[in-house]
């Protein structure tokens, strides 16, 4: 069995990203991307679906682990009888060929060690040719191949389907192995020193981590989810990932499991606050630019989410030969929510990218030509009923957050008029339509004998995302709608001290089952707390967040209260992004966001 979604810390090259246990197993790795076919998915199945274990041998759990200072380089230390060994993970920053390095390390005594390796391409299913060739084991199947050399050179064997190597390290002694993925088709790419990269990556990490811009409390929770959405960016294009992987479940043996190895708009504009509010300008400009490349085209065929490189098609399919994350099937690849209709991108695309003016970064010559474009669309569409923010499977409804946002796009396009009046556009429509939406909210979407605002239009659930509401500027903290909403939220979605996103056991999204408190939601309570004038009560659930990070600082989608667990994708950017803007929000530093 895997272990429990926090044993695991994150390691990547920021282009891919593998998943380490603490018992020095990697059951995650997909390659050379992010959304790649997985060669390790143990983490999905069992040890036959692929993993990597390197650990002293008969050992079951590290002792302690960390990440080097502010950097991605992973540090994993064993006490064994005989004596005290570490070993460092890290995926060094590539220039072609995705490389990942394990360095074994002999601190104290002498220590038995046991590498074991179970390459399955393609979501641990194909099993490769192993061969050897100048002393280095090369695996093939079809378009990929793996080379595999340890430094000095170790004897290792094959048994099973699997490649083992069995040899002991003593105290300054040092082994490195270094596994590398290509094309089946192209040469051998040239071997690294292993050594020589982790300098590099450790100088790498520490040059960007000297750009955090914070010094407020809660100084190194903040640079470490920063850091991991840094790991989560895909260099080549910006985009950045919700999560490194697919298919772990909200509820443990459930069916809500989704693949998150896509980059959705809902994002953009809290991603965008948290990287430059961190003082991470050219994150946040690759991640706009990404932004803009990816909704160019009809306004009408604007997504939700779009691949790393801004793909479109991401088609769903089941992969029956996983049996899941302890038994949580089925195992998705793909989105089919790619394709809803969600009114509230609209908004989250116009509040980026107006956020990004603001913050000082430099237009682009056809970024406004777009927006107008954008606005022309959304003037003619937001009454339309759409599937929401939580991409429902159960129909489409007026949701409250999805009329809110399309307010917010309206009251940014005239924002933006207002500030560069040179600009094309229709201020005076703009702003028609932004007053006919916030009457309809207001009038269709509050529940006056609660005094909340509602999921929907006549609906009596509640939505975790109507906290929100005076974030985005729609109402001001202090309205009585406002307050009303914050404690109704806060009482009827509490999960175990935490926020449920909405009630999925009323059935209303499609699914059958239930889910975790939703970490994002919970950090959203935080900062409406905040901002109503109730900071102890804020700093206290704050903290209670931080506590359910795991020892390396990781956090995954969701909380079970109950087991005590984390649940859902895992490390989930939605999270880490709460993390860094509530933060922010208590400190006095989150800046950018629009006042009512």
């Amino acid at each position: 069995m895997p272990g429990r979604i926090e044993d695991y810390a994150l390691i990547g090259d920021l282009q891919t990203a593998a998943l380490v246990g603490q018992d020095g197993s990697i059951d995650w790795l997909c390659l050379p991307r992010f959304d790649s076919a997985a060669s390790f998915a143990a983490l999905l199945g069992d040890h036959d679906n692929g993993r990597w274990r390197l650990a002293p041998r008969d050992a079951e759990r590290c002792d302690h682990r960390g990440y080097r200072g502010d950097t991605l380089v992973l540090d994993t230390f064993w006490e064994t009888p005989t004596g005290t060994v570490k070993v460092t993970d890290f995926m060094p920053q590539r220039d072609r060929s995705p490389d990942l390095i394990r360095i074994v390390e002999g601190l104290t005594g002498t220590v038995e060690m046991r590498g074991e390796l179970a390459l399955r391409f393609d979501y641990g299913t194909v099993v490769p040719w192993m061969r050897r060739t100048d002393g280095h084991r090369v695996a093939i199947a079809g378009p990929d191949s793996v080379w595999l050399r340890s430094v000095p050179p170790l004897s290792m064997h094959g048994r099973s389907m699997r490649t083992y190597a069995d040899f002991t390290v003593s105290a300054g002694e040092k082994i490195a192995f270094v596994l590398t993925w290509h094309p089946s088709h192209e040469k051998r790419p040239a071997q690294l020193d292993p050594y020589q990269a982790l300098q590099h990556s450790l100088e790498d990490w520490d040059a960007w981590a000297a750009g955090f811009a914070y010094e407020g409390p809660w100084r190194s929770a903040v640079l470490r989810s920063l850091i991991t959405l840094k790991a989560l960016t895909y260099a080549p294009s910006g985009g950045i990932v919700a999560a490194a992987t697919t298919s772990l479940p909200e509820e443990i043996g459930g069916v809500r499991n989704w693949d998150y190895r896509y980059c959705w708009l809902r994002d953009a504009a809290l991603t965008l606050n948290a990287l430059l509010a961190g003082g991470f300008k050219t994150e946040a400009h690759a991640w706009r630019d990404w932004l803009l490349r990816a909704v160019a085209g009809d306004p009408a065929d604007l997504q939700i989410m779009y691949g790393i490189a801004g793909e479109r098609r991401l088609p769903e399919y089941e992969v029956p030969w996983l049996k899941g994350y302890e038994g949580s099937r089925p195992v998705r690849v793909g989105n089919a929510a790619a394709g809803q209709l969600q009114l509230d991108v609209y908004g989250e695309v116009l509040d980026s990218l107006y956020l990004a003016r603001e913050r000082g970064l430099k237009d682009e010559p056809h970024a406004w030509d777009m927006q107008r474009a954008l606005m022309d669309f959304l003037e003619s569409a937001w009454q339309q009923p759409d599937e929401g923010l939580w991409e429902v499977r159960g129909g489409r409804r007026h949701f409250v957050h999805s009329k809110v946002m399309a307010w917010v796009a309206a009251d940014r396009a005239v924002r933006t008029l207002e500030q560069s009046p040179k600009l094309k556009g229709d201020a005076t429509r703009w702003r028609a339509m932004r007053d006919k939406v916030h009457a309809e909210v207001c009038e269709k979407g509050y529940d006056a004998e609660r005094n909340t605002f509602t999921q929907s239009y006549g609906s009596a659930e509640l939505d975790a995302a109507t906290l929100l509401i005076p974030q985005v500027g729609f109402l001001p903290p202090s309205d009585p709608r406002v307050l009303g909403t914050v404690e109704a939220v806060r009482r009827e979605l509490d999960h175990g001290g935490f926020v449920r996103r909405y009630s999925p056991t009323a059935g209303s999204d499609g699914l059958p089952g239930s889910e975790g408190a939703f970490l994002a939601c919970s950090f959203w309570l935080a900062d409406a707390l905040h901002t109503t004038g109730r900071r102890d009560e804020a700093v206290e659930l704050f903290e209670k967040l931080l506590a359910l990070r795991n020892d390396v600082g990781l956090l995954a989608e969701e909380w079970d209260p109950v087991a005590g667990r984390q649940l859902g994708n895992f490390p989930q950017a939605f999270s880490h992004v709460g993390l860094v803007n509530s933060a922010l929000t208590l400190s006095g530093s989150g800046g950018g966001l629009p006042a009512t």
